[in-house]
């Protein structure tokens, strides 16, 4: 797919769930069009300025009225809430775990004294950085996620399961397990067992090698939020993209990889 017709389909996907947002009367950008710059933001896997200079240099006729930088990502930030519209309904079976994110080398830890993140292990080594708590429902679409350092335990995210417990039971790992207080609808899997909660894991490895989540250079954590929250956004738009297509055993295929650009 070429970059103008992602650009194209991502704009026409999200003015149809944004169609109804309100312009503030002295914006030149209307919501759907600041929030299809966030998911481009979130596809090309660049930082604000080489992204920026990427989008200005190649596609100015697209987006007219672009405010200047630093304006843009504000503006970003101002309507991230907004992807809350673009997460999936929760179904009968979810699947829970967290994900390691990057945000510098450890041995630059504690360089500068604005630092966010910190020091916790992912995939069994350690990084400097957050960590994503996501949820996803039986088909790998993201219904709900938090996040917070890297090391912060992932049984201190109870919310983002109980919040559905009239809706769902959430498959997790161990790690998962807290001491007292374990949501309802938390079923502790042992190794080994519940292979559905593989999913996740390809869930992880396209946010990875497709969306470039693993290492980012945010400073802040609204910052981080942001790209999160767009990251998550456009995953579920790429893997809607044809609409939903489920195979004879309910499944739906995970790929995204044709939409890098």
């Amino acid at each position: 797919m070429s970059t103008v017709d992602c650009i194209i389909g991502l704009y026409i996907r999200v003015d149809e769930m944004l169609h109804d947002a309100p312009k503030h009367p002295q914006a030149r950008l209307y919501p759907s069009e600041v929030v299809t710059l966030g998911l481009l933001f979130a596809l090309k896997g660049l930082g604000p300025r080489p992204f920026y200079s990427w989008l200005t240099r190649n596609y100015p006729d697209y987006f007219p009225n672009l405010p200047e930088r630093t304006r843009l990502f504000r503006l970003l930030d101002a309507h991230a809430d907004l992807t809350d519209m673009f997460l999936a309904q929760p179904t009968l079976l979810g699947v829970a775990d967290t994900f390691g994110i990057e945000l510098r080398h450890p041995l630059r830890e504690g360089r500068a004294p604005m630092q966010i993140g910190n020091k916790g292990k992912s995939n069994h080594r350690w990084i400097v950085g957050a960590k994503l708590a996501c949820l996803i429902n039986q088909y790998g679409f993201v219904v709900a996620w938090e996040y917070g350092g890297a090391g912060r335990a992932d049984n201190s995210f109870p919310e983002l399961i109980s919040d559905f417990a009239d809706e769902t039971v959430v498959f997790v790992d161990s790690s998962f397990h807290a001491k007292e207080g374990d949501p309802s609808n938390q079923k502790v899997c042992e190794r080994g067992t519940n292979n559905e909660r593989m999913l996740i894991e390809q869930v992880f490895s396209l946010l990875t090698r497709v969306l470039h989540l693993k290492k980012v250079s945010h400073r802040s954590w609204d910052g981080l939020r942001m790209r999160l929250a767009y990251v998550l956004a456009l995953f579920n738009t790429l893997l809607a993209w044809d609409g939903f297509p489920v195979d004879d055993d309910g499944n739906v295929e995970l790929s995204i990889a044709n939409f890098v650009i």
